[in-house]
C-alpha cells in the first residue's frame, strides 16, 4: 500500500477502536432518566445544601437561585450563594429570587455570603465553594444545629428542573455513590451552539467515557462541575475542597478525589440546564481555550501529539475521501461514515438534524485550533482566564 493508504488505514483504525472499545461513549446510554425506577427512595430524605459560587452572575443568578427554591424535595435544603466579588448586583438578584419564590410559597433558606479576597494559591471558583461549604457545615448556621449529609455544588448559571435534588439523592441514597453529576443540557439555540456544542459533549464523553467512570472497577475519574451532589463526609475524607483548591478542571478533579473514597456516577441530564448563551464562536473558543491547555498538564509534548492525533482522528478521513484515490479513498470514506455514526446518538439528545454528522470533522478542526489558543493564552500568562482572572497555575492574577 502507498503512504496515504496506510495513513487512512490508521485513520480507521482509530475509529474502529473508538467505536468497539472506548466505554461505548458514543451510545449516549449513561442519562439520569433511563434508569431511576429501579432506585429505591430513602426512608428518611438527608439535608442538603446547595453551594453556588457567582461572580458577576447578574444574567442568571435570578433563575437558577428561584429553580432550587421550588424543589420538590422531602428533606432539608438550604442555598448557600457565595457572592465572589461580584460588580454587576449578583447578590441582590439572588435575593430577590429567594423572596420572589417565598412569595409563592417556597420558603427554602438562602444565604447569601459575600465572599472574601482571593488568596494565593486558589482558583477563584474553589475559593468560593470552599467559603459556601464552611458556612453549610458549620452547625451554628443551620437551623437544628446539623451539618448536612449532603453538598450540592452548582454553577451560576445552571436552572433545575422541581425534581432534580429529589432525584440526585434517589441516586446517591440508593446506589451508594459519594458523587453523582449530571453533565448539565448546555444551551442549544443559536446557529454556533447548535453546530458547536454537541461535539463538545462528544469529545468529553470520549476523552472520559462515563459507563467507565460509573465502573467502581475501573479507575477513570470524571464529574460536570455544574451539577454535583457530593456526600459531605467523604468529601472530607479525601481532604475536602484544599485538596482541589487550584484545579482548572476542579469537577474532574473532584471526580478523582472522590472516586478514592467510593463510587461515583455521571451521566448525562435535561432536569439540569445551562442558561449561559454561547451564541457566537468567541464565546465557545472562550469556554474550550479556558481549561484545554490545562487538560494537558501544560505540556508542550502533550500539546503536539494531541494536535496530531485529532488531526489523524478527524481530519484524515474527509481529506482522504476527497483528495485521495484508490484504497486510501476509501479507507477514508469508511473512516468518516464511522465518525459520522458516532456523532448521531449525541445530535438525537440535542435534538439537531443527522445532516450535521458529516460536518464533524470541520467541528474537530475548530476545536483543535481553541485547543492551540489555550496554549497560547498560558504562554501570554492569560491561562484559564475566567471574570477577569488568570488562574492556570503559577499565574493567579488580580481583579482585572
Amino acid at each position: 500500500m502507498t503512504v496515504l493508504a496506510w495513513i487512512a488505514a490508521l485513520s480507521l483504525a482509530i475509529w474502529i477502536y473508538l467505536l468497539s472499545s472506548q466505554g461505548g461513549f458514543w451510545r449516549a446510554r449513561e442519562r439520569d432518566d433511563l434508569d431511576e425506577d429501579r432506585l429505591p427512595v430513602p426512608d428518611v430524605w438527608p439535608a442538603v445544601a446547595v453551594i453556588i459560587p457567582a461572580r458577576n452572575e447578574a444574567e442568571s443568578i435570578g433563575q437558577v437561585v428561584e429553580s432550587l427554591c421550588r424543589q420538590d424535595y422531602a428533606g432539608r435544603l438550604r442555598i448557600v450563594v457565595v457572592d465572589d466579588q461580584s460588580q454587576d448586583g449578583t447578590a441582590d438578584l439572588a435575593r430577590e429570587a429567594a423572596a420572589r419564590a417565598a412569595a409563592d410559597g417556597f420558603t427554602r433558606r438562602v444565604d447569601v455570603l459575600g465572599g472574601q479576597p482571593l488568596p494565593s494559591g486558589w482558583t477563584g471558583k474553589m475559593w468560593a465553594v470552599r467559603q459556601g461549604v464552611a458556612f453549610a457545615s458549620d452547625p451554628g448556621t443551620n437551623d437544628d444545629s446539623v451539618a448536612p449529609d449532603y453538598l450540592l455544588h452548582t454553577d451560576a448559571d445552571i436552572a433545575h428542573s422541581p425534581e432534580n435534588v429529589r432525584q440526585l439523592v434517589t441516586r446517591a441514597t440508593g446506589d451508594r455513590r459519594v458523587l453523582v453529576s449530571l453533565m448539565a443540557k448546555l444551551r442549544c439555540t443559536a446557529w454556533f451552539e447548535r453546530t458547536l456544542i454537541p461535539a463538545f459533549v462528544l469529545f468529553f464523553q470520549m476523552l472520559y467515557p462515563f459507563a467507565w467512570v460509573n465502573d467502581p472497577k475501573k479507575r477513570m475519574a470524571a464529574a460536570a462541575g455544574g451539577c454535583m451532589l457530593i456526600h459531605r463526609a467523604s468529601l472530607e475524607a479525601g481532604g475536602g475542597i484544599e485538596a482541589i483548591r487550584d484545579e482548572i478542571i476542579d469537577d474532574c478533579a473532584m471526580g478523582r478525589l472522590l472516586k478514592k473514597q467510593g463510587a461515583i456516577w455521571l451521566g448525562l441530564t435535561e432536569r439540569a440546564v445551562s442558561v449561559r448563551p454561547y451564541d457566537n464562536l468567541g464565546e465557545i473558543r472562550k469556554m474550550v481555550s479556558r481549561t484545554a491547555y490545562a487538560q494537558l498538564q501544560y505540556s508542550p509534548v502533550l500539546l503536539a501529539g494531541t494536535i496530531v492525533s485529532l488531526l489523524l482522528t478527524f481530519i484524515v478521513p474527509p481529506a482522504m475521501t476527497i483528495f485521495a484515490s484508490g484504497i486510501a479513498q476509501w479507507l477514508g470514506l469508511f473512516a468518516w461514515i464511522a465518525m459520522t455514526l458516532s456523532y448521531l446518538p449525541m445530535l438525537r439528545f440535542y435534538r439537531q438534524p443527522s445532516s450535521f454528522g458529516p460536518l464533524l470533522p470541520l467541528v474537530a478542526a475548530l476545536y483543535t485550533v481553541f485547543t492551540f489558543d489555550s496554549a497560547l493564552q498560558h504562554w501570554r500568562g492569560r491561562g484559564g482566564m475566567w471574570k477577569g482572572r488568570a488562574q492556570a497555575r503559577g499565574q493567579q492574577s488580580s481583579d482585572a
